[in-house]
């Protein structure tokens, strides 16, 4: 943006300060710290509107990554766990992430194999619609595995 009769160059501060007054322009410091500094006469307020349309832009562009829970016991019914295997494969057919895990409450604690033996049953049978992200491991009274869709 520089006009027809400024000339690229080096300049004293005063001397770049009148370019832009005479532009109607802002005077931006573009590298304080080199010798001499950097500076650039551009429309600030334009620049700042363009840099934020740009980022917001790039954050629209941005997949969100949407995690959906299944919870089971350590003793979960089939009928239960084939109805929670469905929602999963809904899941992670609409592209969430899934966050699988056992909760054993007070003394069931007991039952960790068979939490992960449920858990590692599950992430076979969705092996065609997801890819295990995290093994089954247990966290205070969680047993949790994370499952990621497989891209289309």
């Amino acid at each position: 943006m520089v006009g027809d009769n400024i000339e690229v160059g080096v300049y004293t501060t005063t001397k770049a300060r009148e370019f832009a007054d005479e532009l109607e322009l802002d005077l931006v410091e573009i590298s304080p710290n080199a010798e001499p500094p950097v500076c650039k006469i551009m429309d600030y307020k334009k620049f700042v509107y363009e840099q934020k349309k740009r980022e917001k832009a790039m954050k629209s562009k941005a997949t969100k990554v949407i995690i959906k829970e299944i919870r089971f016991g350590p003793n979960t019914d089939d009928h239960d766990y084939e109805f929670k295997k469905k929602h999963a494969i809904k899941f992670l057919q609409d592209g969430a992430k899934l966050k699988a895990y056992v909760f054993f409450k007070g003394r069931s604690i007991i039952y960790k194999d068979q939490g992960q033996i449920l858990l590692l049953r599950l992430a076979q049978e969705l092996e065609e619609y997801g890819k295990v992200e995290q093994m089954p491991k247990l966290e205070g009274k969680r047993m949790i595995m994370f499952i990621a869709p497989k891209k289309k």
